[in-house]
């Protein structure tokens, strides 16, 4: 199917997996222009954006990011992560969201055309796998060009269409004049 106004669309953000692939790509991520992008391919029923909070600390830097998705037209799913200290000593964090993102995605498959998941973890082939199933094209944003490549070659193999998220970073990147113009006006 082509994009058109009678595509209806649902985005699927694995916040941790996005940041980390733009990060090895060396840019951010303007989630307006994002929308604004995913808009131009049809109707958005609904944006999703996952990820993990840590309420314990006094700041937490992900804290404002969620708050203007919130306020900006993205539903965001949270759940407070953990941190742990593994076998050799390290601490660690721990906030999976991939069973969060999953149930949502099978509840609307039965209400899109086309399903987009903003994430390379493998983990989720089976889901596309099931969302296909249900007659629902599926378009999987990861990166081949980050090194390493952050999307699972099983993921990308079960895609309908694999969108290399460093050919949207024109139409979906933050200027670094409007940051440095942030930076600026806050200090």
């Amino acid at each position: 199917m082509s994009p058109s106004e009678t595509t209806t669309i649902a985005v699927f953000i694995d916040g941790a997996n996005l940041h980390a692939t733009s990060k090895a790509l060396g840019f951010e991520i303007d989630y307006r222009r994002l929308l604004k992008e995913i808009e131009s391919r049809g109707t958005l029923l609904r944006a999703f954006y996952y990820t993990a909070v840590f309420e314990d600390r006094d700041y937490s830097s992900i804290r404002p990011l969620i708050d203007w998705l919130d306020y900006n037209g993205f539903t965001v799913v949270t759940k407070p992560g953990k941190e742990f200290i593994d076998a050799t000593g390290r601490r660690k964090v721990k906030g999976d969201m991939d069973v969060e993102l999953a149930v949502n995605a099978m509840e609307l498959a039965p209400h899109i055309d086309e399903m987009v998941l903003i994430s390379g973890d493998g983990d989720f082939r089976c889901l596309v796998e099931a969302v296909q199933r249900r007659g629902v094209n599926v378009t999987v944003v990861s990166s081949m060009a980050s090194h390493p490549p952050m999307i699972a070659d099983e993921l990308r193999r079960q895609a309908d269409r694999f969108v290399e998220l460093r050919d949207l970073q024109s139409r979906i990147g933050r200027n670094p004049v409007e940051r440095v113009a942030a930076r600026v006006s806050s200090a």
